[in-house]
């Protein structure tokens, strides 16, 4: 499977072409939404999209020693949140028909 990255740009130009809304007004909604999620999260709630799946804050535990990778520096690491997603059944489903390339010998 080509690995392709899709930007928020491309997911403006797709809804746009999809919908005939102004590209300006996509544009404005997309960022919205992707500003509440990260708002939400901020304050701790779970969000919830059905089909799709679900992003919650979850902890991370910190650590006394840790190594940089780049510099191989010591430090230690507080316990903090991170953005986690979990896949919807729908999008689990989905994902599970995608043809899996052959081995190459």
């Amino acid at each position: 499977m080509e690995q392709k990255k899709v930007t928020k740009f491309d997911l403006v130009e797709s809804v746009y072409l999809e919908t005939n809304c102004e590209k300006k007004t996509v544009q404005t909604v997309l960022e919205s939404i992707l500003e509440n999620i990260k708002s939400s999260l901020k304050d701790g709630a779970t969000i919830e999209l059905r089909g799709f799946g679900t992003f919650e804050p979850r902890l991370r535990k910190g650590r006394s020693r840790a190594r940089n990778p780049k510099t191989g520096e010591e430090l230690s690491v507080a316990p903090h949140y991170v953005a986690a997603f979990r896949s919807g059944q729908e999008l689990k489903n989905a994902l599970w028909e995608l043809p899996v390339p052959a081995k190459k010998s």
